[in-house]
């Protein structure tokens, strides 16, 4: 009778993630001899070649490929089952693996973290930042219980909950003479230098489609990795960028740096949080939204936007509701 193991199937997840045995011995926490030992015991138990190896390159074989999704389902009604076991009887007690994208930690976590040690001191918060493409995956794998994205996010697995809005703002030099009389509209030729996250984070395609009427090949061709080295760029000139509101107090604190706002209809990103539909951690997940929801100072308690404004000049401008 073939029987695989769990390590033998997690070793193979993550090879079959990375394609690349170094870096899925690193995954997995194991040494790469030990890896392709417990890999090569699956494929002789299983009588097929589930990776082809040469030359450096590693790649799934068509066996390894109708595998793959079997082998992440079993593995995350595991991870489920061991979440579950942990946990005590209360919501949002013991390890909880939270998965959250980079444009969103640096400016939720400081008001987030205290909140969850206050209300929920038995949480042991597990967080991992990465964009929204490896979050869904470790996600709908069950890597992680959760994670805070914004939407749309493309992942049936998943059951996803709108926390709020976060409005968009445009970010620029303190001495950019395109943008003394604010509010900017979405195709003002100054957004012609916007410039963009690298390929891969959501909010290079929002941008994009925030001034879609801008022609994009005359947009700055920089690719930033943070909005932070973005709006460092910015303050020393080199062009202008979109921002989250979440991000406008950062970025007003930065010299030479302003917030201006878009006209209105402001654009907007819709933040959300994610989880598997079969968790076992679903009730965490409810109240961990709960709290999202009402931390964030964008939204009011009744889920309505308050009123912000933006100094401009030093003049106030205010955006409604």
């Amino acid at each position: 009778m073939t029987r695989l193991t769990i390590r033998q199937m997690e070793y193979f997840d993550s090879l079959a993630e990375t394609l690349h045995f170094g870096r899925a011995a690193a995954l997995a926490g194991v040494t790469q001899p030990a890896l392709s030992a417990q890999i090569a015991e699956m494929e002789t138990r299983l009588g097929c070649r589930l990776f082809e190896r040469g030359d450096g390159a590693v790649g799934l074989t068509g066996e390894g490929r109708a595998l793959r999704p079997r082998v992440k389902r079993i593995l995350a009604e595991i991870r489920d089952l061991e979440s579950v076991a942990r946990r005590g009887q209360q919501v949002l007690e013991g390890r909880f693996r939270l998965g959250i994208i980079p444009t969103v930690a640096p400016y939720l976590l400081p008001s987030l973290l205290p909140e969850l040690k206050r209300h929920f001191p038995a949480l042991q918060l597990e967080l991992h930042e990465a964009r929204t493409g490896t979050l869904l995956e470790e996600t709908a794998s069950g890597r992680l219980d959760a994670m805070i994205a914004a939407l749309p996010l493309d992942e049936p697995a998943l059951a996803v909950k709108a926390l709020f809005e976060d409005r968009f703002l445009l970010a620029v030099s303190e001495h950019d003479p395109a943008f003394l009389a604010p509010p900017v509209p979405p195709d003002s030729p100054a957004l012609e230098r916007l410039m963009l996250l690298e390929e891969g984070h959501c909010m290079r395609e929002q941008a994009l489609a925030v001034c879609g009427k801008v022609r994009p090949v005359a947009m700055a061709s920089y690719g930033a990795t943070s909005l932070t080295t973005l709006m460092q760029m910015v303050a020393h000139g080199l062009g202008v960028t979109l921002i989250p509101e979440m991000a406008a107090e950062f970025a007003r604190a930065m010299p030479d740096l302003k917030v201006v706002p878009f006209a209105e209809p402001a654009p907007a990103r819709t933040i959300c949080l994610a989880w598997r539909k079969s968790s076992g951690r679903r009730e965490d997940c409810a109240v961990l939204a709960n709290t999202l929801g009402k931390l964030h100072p964008v939204v009011q308690p009744n889920g309505q936007n308050n009123l912000r404004s933006w100094k401009v000049d030093n003049k106030r401008v205010a955006a409604s509701p």
